[in-house]
């Protein structure tokens, strides 16, 4: 009966997701009556503003993945290391972006960096993107610290810290060739679910006027009709991706373990 249930359970949930999936899927090949086609797909592959939005977001979001990266493994480790006792409060702070909605801080932001403030960095498109690509990493830093920590848990960081001290390395090096390779399955963890925030961003994109991907499946989806379920597909398409690039990588990760 109990596993009836849990069936039953894992059954119902996978319509509630997938059925959804599956008719928004027929909605976009229907762009031709009667049959049908890939015609919404060419079309929104052959708009040039879905590669402008595309490569941008994708810039962005290597460039929100390389500071987070640089700002929350250092923060992780010497929390581990040498600051446990501020574990809390640093939990607390990384959860604040869940908390917190995006057009709070995008409208902070625009209060304190518009082009009358100490530091105009609205004034500019590079500005802007620097804002925006700060603002990226604020949104993803509860995702990206809890898988930089929890790769952190997984190794002996004071034994490794002090083995690479007993030979000479100082702190960058322990950083960059001891901690980082041991974590790199959970920072690449925290990577792909920042690419996936990045791309389906809106909210700050939007009131910062850049050409995002987010803004412009919005600005589609306000103006056509079979477009934007095909991009919809696309954009699921690419978070899928990214997923079962984490789990690939994982499994790489952990045979190569075995082999060693």
């Amino acid at each position: 009966m109990t596993r009836f249930f849990a069936w039953s359970a894992l059954l119902f949930g996978s319509l509630y997701f997938l059925l959804p999936l599956v008719g928004m899927t027929e909605f976009s090949l229907k762009m031709r009556r009667g049959e049908y086609s890939f015609d919404a797909y060419r079309r929104v592959f052959e708009d040039p503003r879905f590669w402008e939005t595309f490569s941008y977001s994708l810039t962005l979001a290597v460039a929100t993945i390389v500071v987070g990266v640089f700002l929350v493994a250092p923060t992780a480790y010497w929390v581990r290391l040498k600051l446990p006792q501020a574990r809390p409060f640093v939990e607390f702070v990384t959860l604040l972006p869940l908390v917190i909605p995006a057009i709070v801080l995008v409208f902070g932001y625009i209060r304190l960096y518009n082009t009358s403030s100490w530091l105009p960095m609205t004034g500019s498109a590079f500005g802007t993107d620097i804002l925006l690509t700060m603002g990226y990493t604020t949104l993803a830093l509860p995702y990206m610290y809890r898988s930089v920590d929890t790769g952190l848990r997984t190794i002996d960081v004071a034994t490794l810290t002090e083995a690479a001290q007993s030979l000479g390395a100082g702190w960058i090096t322990i950083l960059g060739r001891i901690i980082l390779p041991n974590v790199m399955v959970a920072v690449l963890s925290g990577a792909f679910l920042t690419l996936a925030i990045v791309m389906g961003e809106f909210t700050m994109a939007a009131l910062l006027n850049r050409p995002a991907f987010g803004p412009f499946m919005q600005l589609l989806g306000a103006n056509r009709a079979y477009e934007p379920p095909a991009l919809a597909v696309i954009a699921f398409a690419i978070t899928w991706g990214c997923m079962g690039l984490m789990q690939l990588v994982t499994r790489f990760s952990k045979h190569e373990r075995a082999k060693a």
